[in-house]
């Protein structure tokens, strides 16, 4: 199998065996083998559901740590919108960034400004196309990978445009440059983020060789240090610092990507289990009447993410206030974005490669006789989906059966019925007399 960095590892000596990250995957990607959880990577989409429910921390997102970039002569963090609605709704976003220079980053750049821009060209992109529709967002990296193993017929509708934090990246990048005469390996910019699956995306950019970002930090790991530097931040030393504003703020939010495009010819997912029922609507042609679908794999969007602090529903609700208070005024000079775009700017000209799960066999005969082989299994089994046995489903386990790496009396199911059927059948003890 082609390594492949993924964004969850499990600590087996904190695994405890208890199952609830076999039941969240959504792509039956989790073993239960020995009291231990296993990854299966070649099935992975680095959702991250399993991290947001095992109640021992033994699967573990894989980001950044701040040890990683002392070698930059200058850093620069580069928060998630989803960071300004994690705090008391009086702690505003200036608030945030100044703060985030105190706890030991150089500088700190907004990302909203950049999602309003991302929203423009989507916007203009729409404008262009002539179809098929409808048009997928491309900015989780989750949906990406699902479309990727599942729906590869449709990675074309994945429309080219750059993230928002690769646009923030790259311009705080060159503008650094330009002011500290600094080379580009020595300026570090690192991503607060609500999800590990972003590191996938710094790791793997869809369409180009290289992130402009160089890692990522977890909000949840931030969130302690930062919060005790919100209050020491000085507020009347940043009065005239510039506000963040625009339609970007809501970004984290489902729904607030295509809030400013035509009602009626888009609408917006989020979850993985209505995303997939989305796609499947897509590849059977249903929804050809839509032109755009925006997908988060997280409920509620970006807010809901696992590597958040806040419930999901109340930092919808800060980040929607902010939205109110600020997003009615532009961050971005839409001419100029539309000339950028026209440029090619926001454009990423390169193609998406399909990541399929992988097949039962290299040779398509032995493929056959597998599946048979799976069928037969399935059939022997009692198809009560109990998860006893490690994997999620029957199906699932009678696949790793015929893959050899379960064997049939680990259902214990048919352990027990078969021990029962033995003592149906055993002779009768006859008791000696007294």
């Amino acid at each position: 199998m082609e390594e492949y960095f993924h964004s969850v590892r499990t600590v087996p000596e904190k695994c405890g065996g208890r199952m609830a990250c076999m039941r969240a995957c959504p792509t039956e990607a989790i073993r239960v083998r020995h009291g231990k959880a296993q990854i299966l990577e070649d099935r992975c989409i680095d959702c991250g559901e399993c991290a947001r429910v095992c109640a021992n921390n033994a699967i573990v997102p894989q980001t950044s740590s701040f040890t990683d970039f002392s070698r930059f002569k200058h850093t620069i963090a580069l928060p998630s919108p989803v960071l300004y609605g994690q705090f008391r709704k009086d702690v505003l976003p200036r608030i945030i960034l100044a703060a985030l220079k105190r706890i030991g980053f150089d500088d700190a750049c907004d990302v909203a400004s950049a999602s309003e821009a991302a929203s423009i060209a989507v916007e203009e992109h729409l404008k262009d196309s002539r179809g098929p529709y409808p048009l997928l967002s491309p900015f989780c990296p989750t949906v990406v990978r699902l479309i990727q193993a599942r729906y590869p017929n449709l990675i074309d509708l994945l429309i080219p445009i750059e993230a928002p934090m690769e646009i923030a990246a790259r311009e705080v990048r060159y503008r650094k440059m330009k002011e500290l005469g600094l080379q580009r390996e020595e300026i570090g910019i690192i991503y607060l983020t609500p999800c590990a699956a972003k590191m996938v995306a710094i790791k793997y950019p869809p369409r180009k060789r290289a992130s402009h970002i160089d890692g990522a930090i977890a909000i949840t790991d931030i969130y302690p240090t930062l919060l005790a530097a919100i209050a020491e931040v000085n507020h009347e030393a940043i009065e005239d610092e510039e506000p963040v504003r625009g339609i970007g703020v809501g970004w984290p939010v489902v729904g607030e990507q295509i809030a400013h495009l035509r009602a009626g010819s888009c609408l917006a997912v989020d979850g993985l289990g209505d995303v997939e029922r989305i796609l499947d609507e897509i590849e059977n042609g249903k929804l050809v009447d839509v032109q755009y679908v925006e997908c988060h794999a997280c409920p509620q969007g970006c807010c809901g993410g696992p590597l958040t602090v806040d419930n999901p529903y109340v930092a919808r609700s800060k980040i929607l206030g902010l939205v109110a208070r600020f997003g009615s005024t532009p961050s971005q000079d839409r001419a100029k974005i539309r000339e950028l775009f026209q440029r090619g700017y926001f454009s990423l000209p390169g193609k998406i490669a399909s990541r399929l799960f992988p097949p039962l066999d290299k040779d398509i005969s032995r493929a056959i006789e597998k599946k048979k082989g799976i069928q037969q299994t399935y059939e022997a089994l009692p198809q009560i989906d109990c998860g006893a046995c490690g994997a999620p489903t029957c199906l699932s386990f009678a696949e790793d059966v015929v893959r050899e790496s379960a064997l049939l009396d680990e259902c214990v199911v048919l352990t027990a019925r078969g021990l029962l059927a033995r003592a149906q059948h055993a002779p009768a003890i006859k008791e000696e007399p007294a």
